[in-house]
């Protein structure tokens, strides 16, 4: 075939997808949510690097849409589907969502992590895609990389060094 496998980059509040033999990463996921909606027998995925729980909270009109768990995912599903994956096939897995400053206080907005990865998985139940496999929380950033031909999530950590999901 000769194809060569591309690792196409996603950043801060960006999403885009990828098909085989392309694989799809990105780095920099503290607080933030990475979430990887896939069609294992399409071979196709796409990611999302969420930095925001919900769009309600934007005050601003031209919002950046990427950049929220419910507007982001609904944009990725559309994208998938647009590019010929099959909406009862898609699955996900998610990684990211830590602590990465510790508050004195017990303020609940400062804990913008656990808040991101709940609402990821409340707009994922939404539109019915199973989560598989999730890697949240800890208080280390990660950088993930997913390949829509095996399924697999690579997990890099500092602290933790590599694992799959």
């Amino acid at each position: 075939m000769g194809d060569t496998a591309t690792v196409v980059k996603v950043g801060i509040a960006d999403l885009n997808i990828v098909s085989v033999p392309d694989k799809i990463r990105t780095s920099g996921l503290g607080s933030c949510i990475g979430v990887v909606i896939y069609d294992l027998s399409n071979q196709m995925a796409g990611l999302a690097h969420v930095m925001l729980p919900d769009s309600a909270m934007a005050k601003q009109d031209n919002l950046n849409k990427y950049k929220y768990a419910d507007t982001a995912i609904d944009i990725l599903v559309d994208k998938l589907i647009v590019a010929g994956a099959e909406k009862f096939a898609l699955k996900a897995k998610m990684a990211g969502g830590a602590q990465m400053f510790q508050f004195t206080s017990g303020n609940d907005f400062m804990r913008i992590g656990p808040r991101n990865a709940a609402a990821v998985e409340k707009r994922l139940k939404f539109h019915r895609i199973r989560l598989i496999a999730k890697d949240i929380g800890g208080n280390s950033g990660r950088t993930i990389e997913f390949d829509p031909e095996t399924g697999k999530l690579h997990i890099r950590t500092i602290s933790e060094g590599e694992r799959v999901i």
